[in-house]
């Protein structure tokens, strides 16, 4: 197969700007995430981990209850091992980790976030989805609060704000490498979109896609849209699609409007191909959903969880026997964020003692020079440029058997 051509954002210059105090000097950093390993304790909402010495106060909100907790549930659990696997190691750097529930509601996030500012947050893992995102982001920046959210993907999230950035592909490159990986694999010659127009997610990876597929000379017949509140029925968008000839369906949406989709359209006996995005992961562990009609979907993701090194395998078993099921790429994300804080900690030099203004002026120097080899992208490892933006590239993943196989 021919390999899929993957953006790499630029990084920044070498910086020479001098550290605050408390803060040694921003050599440039590698390091490797460690295999899982050791106890750990799963941190409920209002309590954190218990570090062996003065830690540093990491907070974050994400849907721990409602329609999206998968997303959250996964993302503090992810978190929450690389934190007790750094504690348990009992090094200078140690978090003290506390998650609050935005059930992915804006408002509800922006109360969270000010919960977590009066517990003393230092840095924060920002919020979990792209919207509830936006809004914390902004009190992020005013409140001079370092921020890396493992999913939050719009590129709102960290847009005009230089202390917030991103651990995962950004809407925009999503709908490009999708665009570039159908193409390039030769997956579809009639590509049909379903998206959802009141979410920034989904249309902000619909946008680059349309554009990237008119300059590759991707044939899209068309789209069909849908709201929060028309989520529920999708026999007119299966029925455009199938009139339009499409043998691909994209669908940059979530999985629980898409699980909807594959069951109707198998309903009506349109097979065509269906080729979703990240927010796809998930749809396998679904409540009352036939695994089964996921069958060959494709999508692409940063993490599989069948990855033969050791660190993913580690990090795999410690998950399942923790929580009996299988991560996915939010909870790989989060526990890449706590290792990317220790490594970007430990090259700035900085100390728990420190303001959460200090570190997030240490943190904005830092973040540009290192590179992080972790569970998610690949051996070339994650690194940032001055905006915020995460350089890593993506897997192209099928499910077959009930399971995420590489395609590549």
């Amino acid at each position: 197969m021919k390999k899929l051509r993957i953006l790499s954002l630029a990084l920044a210059g070498a910086l020479c700007v001098s550290m605050l105090a408390g803060c040694g000097s921003s050599d440039q950093g590698t390091a490797n995430t460690p295999a899982a390993g050791g106890e750990t304790t799963p941190a409920g909402t209002e309590t954190g981990s218990t570090a062996t010495g003065a830690a540093f106060k990491l907070g974050g909100t994400g849907p721990l209850t409602g329609g999206a907790a998968i997303y959250g549930l996964a993302a503090q659990r992810g978190a929450q091992i690389a934190v007790d696997e750094i504690n348990a190691e009992g090094g200078d750097i140690q978090f003290e980790l506390r998650y609050e529930d935005d059930v992915h509601v804006a408002e509800t996030a922006v109360n969270a976030y000010n919960t977590l500012k009066e517990w003393g947050m230092q840095i924060s893992l920002g919020s979990v989805t792209s919207t509830p995102g936006i809004a914390t982001s902004v009190l992020n920046y005013e409140d001079r609060i370092f921020a890396l959210t493992p999913s939050a993907s719009s590129p709102d999230v960290i847009e005009g704000k230089d202390n917030v950035f991103q651990m995962c592909f950004s809407d925009p490159n999503q709908g490009l490498a999708s665009a570039q990986y159908i193409y390039e694999q030769g997956l579809g010659e009639k590509v049909f979109i379903i998206w959802k127009n009141d979410d920034v997610y989904s249309t902000g990876i619909k946008d680059q896609f349309v554009a990237e597929a008119e300059a590759l000379g991707l044939e899209v017949v068309g789209d069909a849209t849908f709201t929060e509140d028309t989520q529920n029925d999708f026999t007119v968008q299966v029925s455009q699609a199938q009139q339009a000839g499409a043998d691909l369906i994209f669908l940059p949406i979530y999985y629980q409007p898409a699980s909807l989709i594959l069951s109707q359209a198998a309903a009506t006996g349109y097979t065509p191909k269906f080729f979703g995005v990240d927010g796809m992961d998930g749809i396998l562990t679904m409540d009352g959903f036939d695994a089964s009609l996921a069958e060959g979907v494709m999508l692409l993701t940063p993490f599989n969880a069948d990855a033969e090194d050791e660190a993913t395998q580690n990090f795999v078993a410690k998950y399942q026997e923790l929580y009996n099921e299988t991560p996915n790429q939010f909870a790989a994300d989060a526990y890449d964020c706590v290792y990317a804080y220790k490594l970007a900690l430990e090259t700035a030099g900085c100390t728990p003692d420190m303001s959460a203004e200090e570190i997030c002026d240490a943190l904005i120097e830092v973040f540009p020079t290192i590179t992080l080899t972790g569970l998610t992208g690949d051996g070339a490892g994650i690194t940032w440029d001055s905006t915020g933006a995460v350089s890593k590239s993506p897997k192209g993943m099928v499910i077959q058997n009930g399971a995420y196989v590489g395609m590549d």
